[in-house]
């Protein structure tokens, strides 16, 4: 067999430009093997639409590496985290949660959550997200600078927005949110080890603290009726599980949200015609819209690792049993195999708002559980951001926005706007 391609994920060109890329590793090979420096490794990336849509929903790839039959494979970020200066006592807080679990226990974990992400529960906190996008979007002048009128809108919108929801749904009281907000923006820059590892033990110890509150104040809220279920019987939830569950559901329900809010206004802002196209027919368009802007800028760009179950073909290649592979997300979205001209943002390219074709929640039985909310509140926020600031625009050059260098993701560090032109 040929070598492999190889590709190095913090080649500061793939980091500043993963769209094109990834695009170009993936008509190289449909895997490539990831290198650290001159140092090759275990980990391969799979490039292609179909091949990552297996990665993701064929239990032949688990996510938790001591569920591969027979081999004893140690989690690889159990070492990170300890070199992070996370000590054995808050580690397994992201270690073991409903995202790395797999078979029975993963559909025990999800079915308990799954409740507060219905069609019906989405529905009904429509009206709440229009409010809460309505003030936040009346604060924003105030929020401008005096030096130049600029406004971060990731600061001051795209983030208060998914947090204050999720808050709210799960039971985090509104004094405390601010701290949520600090402690997911840690963790997005793990490379700041002091401020990631005082974030775990900040979020770990205030759940803690929140769930013996919520035992004896009881409230209309998930955090309560998820206590509920473990008192009824420790064995359906633990208690480690409810803390671990409510740090998940917290971070991961506002996280991407933000980012796809972030990057969309930015696609949106340098794509006019784009832009014009949606405020003809909102309303139709919007639905398709953040579709699209999911599958073209969306924030996940690689999936958590799998391991394989068992060996496994993939474009011709054999992954040997116990390989980590990585599903490209980014690279799966650009492929012309299943979308026409992949890197032409169009909104109109969904034929409805409701089929999914891209792959930017992921697929199969870890599908994100909260994506009906996310594009919930991506519609309310561009709809309301637009038509509140129809003269919105860049503060800076795009190509001046900085990003966070994080393989996997394509986050802003801050999106800087003005809501009207300048003089």
């Amino acid at each position: 067999m040929t070598a492999p391609v190889t590709v190095d994920l913090m080649d500061p060109e793939l980091l500043r430009d993963p769209f094109h890329g990834y695009s170009r590793l993936r008509e190289q090979s449909p895997m490539a093997q990831v290198v650290y420096g001159d140092r090759g490794s275990s980990l391969w990336i799979v490039t292609r639409y179909a091949d990552v849509r297996l990665v993701l929903s064929d239990r032949r790839f688990v996510n938790n590496p001591g569920n591969v039959p027979g081999m004893r494979i140690q989690d690889p970020r159990t070492e990170i985290f300890r070199k992070m200066g996370i000590d054995d006592e808050y580690a397994p807080y992201l270690l073991r949660s409903v995202l790395d679990a797999d078979g029975d226990e993963h559909l025990r974990l999800r079915r308990l959550v799954s409740r507060a992400f219905t069609a019906r529960r989405v529905a009904a906190l429509l009206p709440r997200v229009r409010e809460i996008t309505g003030q936040l979007l009346d604060r924003l002048p105030e929020r401008a600078s005096p030096r130049d009128g600029a406004v971060d809108l990731l600061e001051h919108f795209a983030y208060p927005l998914p947090i204050t929801v999720i808050c709210e749904l799960v039971g985090i009281p509104e004094e405390d949110r601010g701290r949520w907000l600090g402690w997911s923006r840690a963790l997005m820059r793990s490379h700041e080890t002091e401020h990631f590892t005082a974030a775990i033990r900040g979020i770990v110890d205030h759940v803690e603290a929140l769930v013996a509150r919520r035992r004896d104040e009881p409230a209309d809220d998930l955090l309560t009726a998820l206590i509920g279920v473990h008192d009824e019987d420790g064995a359906v939830l633990s208690e480690f599980e409810l803390v671990t569950m409510v740090l998940t559901i917290v971070l991961a329900g506002h996280e991407t949200t933000a980012h796809l809010i972030g990057n969309g206004t930015v696609a949106l802002l340098t794509h006019p015609d784009q832009l014009e196209l949606l405020r003809t027919d909102p309303a139709a368009l919007l639905p398709r819209a953040v579709h699209e802007l999911m599958r073209w800028c969306g924030p996940v760009q690689g999936a958590r690792f799998r391991y394989a179950a068992e060996d496994v073909e993939i474009g011709g290649r054999k992954l040997r049993k116990g390989s980590p592979v990585m599903a490209s997300l980014v690279s799966a979205n650009f492929d012309p195999r299943r979308f026409d001209d992949p890197h032409r943002l169009d909104i109109t390219r969904q034929p409805d708002g409701r089929r999914e074709t891209h792959l930017g929640f992921g697929h199969g039985l870890h599908y994100c559980l909260g994506a009906a909310l996310a594009r919930q509140e991506a519609e309310v926020a561009f709809a309301a951001l637009f038509d509140r600031y129809p003269d919105l625009c860049l503060a800076v050059p795009p190509e001046d926005l900085e990003r966070i260098p994080m393989p996997g993701a394509w986050r802003l560090s801050a999106l800087p706007v003005r809501l009207t032109p300048t003089p």
